[in-house]
């Protein structure tokens, strides 16, 4: 899929907040999630980060979702996931410990 092609997916716009861990850094940032559709989001934060870096976001109702950054501007970045998820998940109630974890997984690998 080309950058054109990537406008015509569909979104859900949104407010919500999410823990958000950049690949070779030791600390989470919380960020607010802009927009989200199954490939990918729109973020919103105080962190640095470079185009291609890996990521790892805590959605809620979703848990990990791993990804790379696809843009950046300003304090905002979009993420494209590696594996779709189901945004409509997100926008349910909380379920369970998922809304309390601030620890990442740790998929990444420290560099």
């Amino acid at each position: 899929m080309n950058n054109v092609d990537t406008r015509q997916v569909d979104r859900d716009s949104l407010f919500l907040l999410a823990q958000l861990l950049v690949d070779g850094q030791d600390q989470v940032h919380r960020v607010k999630v802009r927009n989200l559709s199954a490939g990918g989001m729109m973020a919103e934060g105080d962190f640095t980060a470079i185009r291609g870096a890996l990521v790892e976001v805590e959605l809620r109702n979703l848990g990990t979702v791993e990804g790379t950054i696809a843009w950046k501007q300003d304090n905002r970045v979009g993420i494209a996931f590696v594996d779709e998820i189901d945004p409509k998940l997100a926008r349910g109630s909380v379920s369970g410990s998922t809304i309390a974890k601030t620890e990442p997984q740790g998929n990444l690998r420290k560099v």
